[in-house]
């Protein structure tokens, strides 16, 4: 067969990446905007590879009992599937089941590249089920194409889709969004933060020839809240998406500190730190004079982390490319630091790709008493937690937070500890 073909599909599976698992005569096929159970016709797309096909689902013969009116009518199945916009790829299921498939996802990365059979839970952020999963994006990038036109790409696509709404935004954002005008190509940031009040940022492919006066508005600095602590932040920096984001983060993160405990005389890491959430949740539960260093690469982002963590006088930040910092850290740390460093917690919160084989075998040998992983791609994890354990750490379950309704993507937690036998 050929791609434009169409074949009736039925679909037996989830897998990564927001697409699903259907099978023609015999054949695995994957396909998005399906759901298991469901029958649909698809149109080939890729036919190349041996042991896969993937198509794009055209019409549901036989309906899911989870499935449900798409939240983005934009991205309904009943829309060709060129012009329906990503973001929005388990928008047709009902909430309950996403996370369903997001924790069948986590479990079958963790069983099939990391060998782990352990407990794990995807859970929602509070009050996103009253609300039906819509408006929590407070931080949304839309596009601009060579004719000025602006919005989403269209799902695996570079393709612009101009769209009326964006359910999943503020209302605040969607209402921006609407009259946005651009004549260069390239990306338009809106980003709301706590004060409520929405920050265009256009980011066009190339910069003017002669440089515009004033500042470059994605360096304004804003302020975010966790609780009764303030946070700032580049409007264009990094801050967790979905607004209960942060806060749900960092009383996970929080409550694998105090299971563990958190030495004050030991020293402790928070890597790939941002702007010192993480390293905020570890001050806090050792105390005021707790020692603790953020790593993160971006200067602006460990020039904020200083300041945030500025209430506790053994917090500090510095800016390295994580894997750098640690090889430093084993070359120049004497038997005093490195004693500290056994007894401390690490919270890493590595980028999609996840921390990988060289920072993991620096971390085992650091050797602390306690890591906390968090991770926002379940392959990512599942290879990372594999080469923990196979330097003598383990995690006893992986608690999972729905932090991107409506989409695939799912975060997760994970709480290590040196096996007994580890040295």
């Amino acid at each position: 067969m050929q791609p434009g073909d169409l074949i009736d599909l039925e679909v037996t599976g989830v897998a990564h990446g927001g697409v699903f698992v259907g099978r023609h005569e015999g054949r695995v096929v994957f396909v998005p905007d399906a759901l298991p159970g469901e029958r649909v016709r698809a149109r080939l797309t890729e036919t190349g590879h041996a042991s896969f096909w993937r198509a794009e689902a055209l019409e549901v013969l036989e309906a899911s009992s989870h499935r449900r009116p798409h939240v983005w009518p934009a991205a309904d199945i009943g829309v060709a599937p060129e012009d329906r916009p990503g973001g929005a790829d388990f928008g047709h299921a009902d909430l309950a089941y996403q996370r369903e498939l997001k924790l069948d996802v986590l479990r079958d990365a963790l069983r099939r590249i990391g060998g782990l059979d352990l407990p794990a839970t995807v859970g929602p952020v509070s009050g996103d089920d009253q609300g039906g999963g819509l408006r929590w994006r407070t931080r949304v990038s839309l596009h601009v194409d060579d004719d000025g036109a602006v919005g989403p790409y269209a799902a695996r696509s570079h393709r612009v889709i101009a769209v009326g709404d964006l359910p999943l935004a503020t209302a605040a954002i969607e209402e921006a969004a609407r009259g946005l005008r651009a004549d260069r190509p390239g990306r338009i940031d809106l980003v709301q933060p706590a004060d409520g009040r929405v920050r265009i940022l256009p980011r066009p492919d190339r910069r003017p020839r002669r440089s515009q006066p004033g500042r470059d508005p994605a360096r304004e600095v804003v302020v975010e809240r966790v609780g009764d602590r303030a946070f700032a932040v580049d409007a264009g920096g990094f801050w967790q998406v979905h607004r209960g984001a942060a806060p749900t983060l960092s009383a996970m993160v929080a409550s694998a500190l105090r299971e563990h405990g958190v030495d004050p005389d030991a020293a402790h890491l928070d890597l790939y730190g941002g702007v010192g959430l993480f390293a905020a949740a570890i001050a806090e539960a050792g105390g005021r004079a707790t020692r603790v260093t953020s790593v993160e690469s971006d200067p602006r982002a460990t020039e904020h982390a200083g300041e945030n963590l500025a209430d506790w006088v053994g917090a500090r930040a510095e800016t390295a490319r994580v894997d750098r910092w640690i090889r430093a850290l084993l070359a120049t740390a004497g038997g005093g630091e490195r004693d500290r460093l056994r007894h401390g917690t690490v919270v890493l919160d590595p980028p999609r790709s996840g921390a990988g084989r060289e920072v993991v075998d620096a971390l085992v040998e650091v050797a602390p008493a306690h890591i906390v992983y968090v991770a926002c791609d379940p392959a990512a994890l599942a290879r990372d937690l594999k080469t923990f354990r196979d330097g003598g750490y383990e995690a006893a379950a992986i608690a999972g937070v729905d932090l991107f309704p409506h989409s695939h993507h799912v975060e997760a937690v994970a709480s290590l500890t040196r096996a007994h036998s580890a040295r």
